[in-house]
C-alpha cells in the first residue's frame, strides 16, 4: 500500500476464478463512480458488473484512498487461457490510452461492442451431492445467455440411477462455472449475471 498503491491515480487489480472454477472476461468495479466508470467502459471487457468492495480488499483499501481501481476477472487458475489474456491486456493498453499515460496504435482505442453493464449476479448451487454434468458446449458455456428454467446439466449419484436437473432461475448471462465434476450440497455450479 505504502510503496505501490498510495502513489497511483489509478488501478487494475488482475484475478483468474479460483481453482476448479472458469471465468468469462468481466470487470467489477464501483460503477456509480464517474471516473472508475469511464475507466471499466475504456476497458472494454463484454462484462462490467457493478460491485461494492470486500472488506480487506486491495479495491477496498484503494477507494479509500480515492483512487479508482477496477478488479479484472478472466479464465482460470493454473491455465493460460488466450481470450482472458487478450481480452486482459487490451483492455489495460486501451485504459492507459484513455488516461493519456501512454498510446498504443496498434490497439484500438474504442470498444469493439458495448458492454453488458450488470448490477446483480447469483450462483445457481447445487441442490444434492454427487456427480456433475454440465450442458456447457451443448447448451450453454461462458458468455451465453440463458433463459429462466433453461436446462443447465444434472446431479446424479455414483450409480446415475438417481439425479436432479439443474435449471436457471433467472434470465441471465454465464460469467463463470465449476470446472470440478464432484459437488456437494450447496456448492456454487454456474454463475449468473442478471439479465437487463
Amino acid at each position: 500500500m505504502t510503496e505501490i498503491v498510495s502513489r497511483c491515480t489509478h488501478g487494475i487489480d488482475l484475478h483468474t476464478a479460483s481453482e476448479h472454477r472458469t471465468n468469462f472476461p468481466q470487470i467489477r468495479a464501483d460503477l456509480y463512480d464517474p471516473e472508475t466508470y469511464r475507466c471499466a467502459k475504456a476497458f472494454g471487457a463484454s462484462v462490467m458488473i457493478h460491485g461494492v468492495t470486500r472488506d480487506g480488499s486491495l479495491r477496498q483499501a484503494a477507494a479509500k484512498k480515492g483512487i479508482p481501481i477496477l478488479l479484472y476477472e478472466g479464465g482460470e487458475a493454473l491455465r493460460f487461457n488466450p481470450e482472458a489474456i487478450q481480452v486482459g491486456t487490451e483492455g489495460i493498453l486501451r485504459v492507459m490510452n484513455a488516461l493519456e499515460m501512454y498510446s498504443f496504435p496498434a490497439v484500438s482505442p474504442t470498444v469493439p461492442t458495448p458492454p453488458v453493464e450488470v448490477e446483480t449476479t447469483k450462483w445457481v448451487r447445487a441442490s444434492q451431492g454427487g456427480i456433475l454434468r454440465l450442458q456447457v458446449g451443448l447448451q450453454v458455456g461462458l458468455g451465453d445467455r440463458v433463459a429462466k428454467k433453461q436446462h443447465l446439466g444434472i446431479i446424479a449419484n455414483a450409480f446415475g440411477d438417481e439425479s436432479g436437473t439443474v435449471r436457471s432461475p433467472f434470465d441471465g448471462l454465464v460469467i463463470g462455472h465449476t470446472r470440478n465434476p464432484l459437488v456437494n450440497q450447496g456448492d456454487g455450479i454456474i454463475h449468473l449475471a442478471a439479465a437487463s
